[in-house]
């Protein structure tokens, strides 16, 4: 027969007729319980570690973590020659932009040692 409504999906209570303690709820573990967990995780850790399949395991995500570290670090050092050109290349604009800077400011400066163009002098000033 199934049950409908509140706690339908956990198991039944049992109530024990005549005694004087509640009954234990579900979730409730006193030491037995505890120590009864504890031998079924020891037991588990035990045919974990005997098992062949386990080590194969560990060995294939050994070999996987080897593999990433190494892709992680290739791709580190290509990124790190690529902002280096990239430096480099920078730089280079710079100093060929100074140069032009420093050509046009010694060219000015030439012409206004130079006086004024040879064709306005002559002429003189018109009105």
């Amino acid at each position: 027969m199934s049950r409908s409504g509140e706690g339908a999906g956990g198991p039944p209570l049992a109530i024990a007729a005549g005694s004087s303690r509640s009954a234990a709820q579900p979730g409730e573990s006193g030491f037995d319980g505890q120590a009864a967990l504890g031998l079924v995780g020891l037991g588990v850790v035990g045919h974990v570690l005997r098992s062949r399949r386990f080590y194969e395991k560990v060995a294939v995500a050994a070999i996987v973590l080897g593999a990433l570290r190494g892709i992680g670090q290739d791709n580190r050092a290509s990124t790190m020659a690529r902002l280096q050109a990239w430096d480099k290349r920078q730089i280079q604009r710079m100093e060929r932009k100074a140069q032009r800077q420093g050509r046009a400011v010694t060219g000015s400066a030439r012409m206004a040692r130079s006086g004024p163009p040879r064709g306005l002098a002559e002429a003189g000033p018109q009105n």
